[in-house]
């Protein structure tokens, strides 16, 4: 919750839950409410932004697709750029891919080879962190390149698929924990 003022904002308010979605068994959070409440998504923007500030990213890079959202609107706030990281045959240069493993299978996502260079101070934002497959695989990608990945901010958290393990040392800043 973000209080502003005599106002206060509950972000979990604004997420709604739908069951049996994509399949049966699962409980999805989606975030679409939330997106669609300006003031609201305002202070979200403004809240993650907060909490990167300290570790003084020089770049913002987000997880196709919701990331993009979350991550390219906190860097115009904080000014600075953006490095998109998405699924395979997507992005139109040269790039570098790593897989992940998924619960049947594997997947994989990608970026630019020249998305930044050696030693750039990078955060890693994406709407959701569940079991932490696509944010460690972004996380090596970024560190491939030579970033220096210095914190990963998500919305959400889904704290008992214990994604947090995947991400190594880097630290995790989250608004709303499940």
């Amino acid at each position: 919750m973000l209080k502003s003022g005599s106002s206060s904002i509950d972000f979990r308010s604004l997420i709604r839950d739908v069951p049996d979605f994509p399949k049966p068994g699962i409980l999805f959070r989606d975030i679409t409410p939330l997106l669609g409440n300006g003031p609201a998504f305002r202070a979200c923007i403004t809240q993650m932004c907060e909490r990167l500030s300290p570790y003084k990213p020089q770049i913002i890079s987000g997880i196709e697709s919701r990331g993009f959202i979350f991550g390219a609107t906190m860097a115009v706030e904080m000014g600075i750029g953006f490095v998109p990281i998405r699924k395979p045959r997507k992005l139109p240069w040269k790039t570098r891919q790593e897989t992940y493993a998924l619960e049947y299978g594997t997947d994989a996502i990608e970026i630019h080879e020249d998305a930044l260079a050696a030693g750039t101070r990078v955060a890693l934002v994406d709407d959701l962190l569940a079991t932490g497959g696509t944010s460690g695989a972004a996380i090596k990608l970024l560190q491939s390149l030579g970033g220096n990945v210095v914190a990963t901010e998500f919305l959400i958290e889904l704290a008992f698929l214990e994604g947090r393990r995947r991400l190594g040392t880097v630290p995790v800043e989250v608004l709303i924990t499940y």
